[in-house]
């Protein structure tokens, strides 16, 4: 058996301690730390955390630099899938109803239509008790969308402008035959009374 060279020495040399002491002096794991090849017999030597700060500040440990993780790739990925890219039918893990549930959506036109609502009642187009009936109409599925609500809410409003006019046009006839009979019953008493006088008047001659 040959006696070991330097070389085989220095490879033999344990320096388990000295890369715990590195990693804790660095604040880091000892996968990060570097031992210099060169000098391993010197590091071997530094048995204390000072002898290994020393060691840093000569650079022979160094701790390595972080390795980088790009999303480069990650974000065009994305970018494409806003776009609409890699989203069809093979792509799909869960069912539509867990990829958007119909109860979101069901919030969702919910809140566009009670929203449409409130404005119109706070801009006075539609009074409480419109408000209220389209509400509750609104939540018995009455109403798909805005546009719709929108065109029930005209169609309402036009009907009861009609009724009103309707309400006005028999009130205005109304009034006008109680005229008409108020004018007809004074005209007759106007008459009866004239022929009391005249009636009165003859009688004396007679």
């Amino acid at each position: 058996a040959h006696s070991p060279t330097q070389l085989e020495v220095a490879i033999m040399v344990s320096l388990k301690l000295q890369k715990r002491l590195a990693s804790s002096v660095l604040k880091c794991g000892r996968g990060k730390v570097w031992l210099d090849p060169n000098e391993t017999n010197e590091i071997s030597m530094a048995n204390s955390r000072q002898n290994i700060r020393k060691l840093i500040k000569d650079g022979f440990v160094i701790k390595k630099p972080q390795v980088v993780h790009s999303r480069s790739r990650v974000m065009r990925h994305l970018d494409a899938k806003r776009k609409g890219r890699h989203t069809g039918y093979g792509k799909r893990k869960g069912t539509a109803g867990a990829r958007l549930p119909m109860k979101v959506l069901w919030m969702r036109r919910m809140r566009v239509l009670r929203r449409l609502l409130r404005k119109y009642r706070e801009a006075k187009k539609i009074d409480k008790h419109l408000y209220h009936s389209l509400y509750m109409g609104a939540k018995g599925n009455q109403f798909k969308n805005k546009r719709v609500l929108m065109e029930a809410i005209h169609k309402e409003k036009a009907e009861k402008l009609r009724l009103k006019a309707l309400t006005d046009q028999a009130e205005a006839r109304k009034a006008k035959a109680k005229a008409k009979t108020e004018r007809k019953t004074k005209r007759k008493t106007e008459q009866d009374e004239m022929a009391r006088e005249l009636d009165a008047q003859e009688e004396p001659k007679a």
